[in-house]
């Protein structure tokens, strides 16, 4: 069975927004590199989705553009190429790899977590409260920048209930960066 991974860089003060951490640079564009080519499907909400193709969708030309460093290339042809799936209810027609995910929310995400394979793979901000208010999540994973924001969008703002978490992964970056890989704690017998 598949596992469920939410990865995504965050703030210290809790910031998700794409525009809040640091840029990336080529130490942790590798580290996402490697996380996306281990990655089955992905799983996007509609707005992850549109941003993420806005940047990192190969341009019909073949050519990357120009503002895309060499270190960054890697990281586009691992997303460019990995199959999607996304969630929403507003699209009627998805691309990039990509088919919509429709009907009940736990039903089709269980379904892609029989599916053979290592690990789905969901970022974004409001898919993955869902997601973790239906105890889906398997694995959390957070790239915490050393930046204070001060506004934005909060990692897992609404989720209904607290999940008690684990720690089964670390790693440091030289930027001052820290992954943290967490896995929910069972629930007390």
């Amino acid at each position: 069975m598949r596992t469920l991974r939410y990865s995504i860089n965050v703030t210290l003060d809790g910031c998700c927004h794409h525009e809040a951490g640091l840029p990336p640079d080529e130490e942790s564009m590798h580290y996402w590199t490697d996380e996306m080519a281990r990655a089955d499907p992905l799983l996007f909400g509609r707005v992850t989705y549109e941003m993420m193709e806005s940047a990192w969708r190969r341009p019909p030309s073949g050519t990357w553009p120009d503002w895309m460093g060499e270190w960054e290339v890697p990281f586009a042809e691992a997303i460019d190429q990995a199959k999607k799936y996304v969630v929403s209810s507003t699209l009627n027609d998805v691309a990039w790899n990509a088919d919509l995910l429709q009907g009940d929310l736990e039903q089709a995400v269980q379904r892609l977590k029989q599916e053979p394979g290592e690990r789905l793979w969901v970022g974004g901000v409001t898919l993955p409260v869902a997601l973790a208010d239906l105890g889906l999540i398997d694995e959390y994973e957070f790239v915490i920048q050393p930046v204070l924001a001060g506004h934005g969008p909060t990692l897992l703002a609404g989720l209904r209930e607290r999940v008690q978490l684990e720690l089964v992964h670390r790693r440091e970056f030289g930027s001052g960066a820290v992954a943290l890989r967490f896995r929910p704690r069972p629930a007390p017998a």
